[in-house]
């Protein structure tokens, strides 16, 4: 039975407890949204923590349940290769780092807004501009997952660019590389078209950006203090998991050794050599999987490991 992995049911549980204490609280008249939410760092309301609460918090059951979709089917993957800790570490990194990027956008904003009015005023000025509209400035608030949940879909298309998803309404499967740059290209175009619809598309491409840039630290610096180990070990599991398999099932067989060997003739040498070249066949082919994914294997190799780990 397939399990969810520590930080990703933990996140999972505390977006949609947040949710729900977000429907609950506004009833008595306290909005979480602006609380937690991010505002504009020059807004009255802005507070540093909200670089971090705002990820939690979202608009509604569309938007939680698209974002928990994404971080469900990519975060319980990309955990299992990494590790607990340097999940967090990255969700919550590119979360901020969307954050910032956003608040970025959102000063790039308003000194067109203000400068589209009075061209003459300076970029020095926009700042104190700034402090006179703070109440105004509350308006800008943004919150959601989106920027996090971006970053571990790009994750996975850096860690498994080959591996082929069926997205709707698609009806064959894509690569998760173009998988990966067809989410990029939208969110880019919808960014500088500036379309009004609500949605922080400079988030999600902050999340994304430090994400790449997170992944490419990590691989130029194996000893960044992170286990960069973590990917092979995923499959070094896999593959005591299966020795573990053949085990039992050659101590299953040893049982019935000698009937089976009398009817074949078989000596023991060549039963022993023919269980030692499954045994290479099977570690070879684990080993293809951890270098270039499952998707390279052909369909006997695919076979004979299905039959292997089947067998009991």
């Amino acid at each position: 039975m397939f399990r969810i992995p520590t930080i990703t049911k933990n996140l999972l549980i505390i977006n949609l407890i947040a949710f729900l204490a977000t429907i609950v609280l506004e009833l008595r008249g306290i909005d979480l949204k602006d609380i937690g939410g991010l505002h504009f760092f020059m807004a009255s309301d802005f507070h540093l923590y909200q670089l971090v609460t705002y990820l939690f918090l979202h608009a509604n059951f569309m938007h939680i349940l698209s974002n928990m979709f994404g971080l469900w089917m990519f975060g319980c993957v990309i955990e299992n290769v990494w590790g607990p800790k340097k999940f967090l570490f990255y969700y919550i990194s590119c979360g901020i780092g969307a954050g910032l990027l956003q608040e970025i956008a959102q000063l790039g904003s308003f000194y067109m807004t203000i400068t589209a009015q009075d061209p003459s005023v300076s970029f020095g000025e926009i700042f104190a501009i700034g402090q006179q509209l703070s109440h105004q400035l509350n308006a800008w608030t943004t919150i959601g997952a989106s920027g996090a949940v971006y970053a571990v879909i790009l994750a996975f298309g850096m860690s498994f660019p080959n591996e082929r998803l069926f997205i709707i309404p698609f009806p064959f499967p894509i690569k998760a590389k173009w998988f990966v740059l067809f989410y990029v290209a939208i969110e880019f175009f919808s960014a500088l078209g500036s379309s009004g619809d609500g949605v922080a598309h400079t988030a999600h491409l902050g999340g994304m950006l430090f994400g790449f840039l997170m992944i490419r630290y990590w691989n130029r610096h194996p000893s960044s203090g992170f286990d960069r180990g973590r990917g092979q070990q995923f499959f070094e599991n896999l593959k005591r998991n299966f020795e573990q398999r053949q085990r039992q099932h050659q101590q299953n067989n040893n049982n019935h050794m000698h009937a089976e060997r009398g009817s074949s003739k078989e000596d023991d040498r060549e039963f022993n050599a023919r269980k030692r070249q499954n045994q290479e066949e099977i570690d070879a082919i684990l080993d293809k999987i951890r270098k270039s994914g499952y998707d390279s294997l052909t369909k006997e190799e695919k076979k004979k490991l299905f039959d292997a780990s089947n067998q009991r």
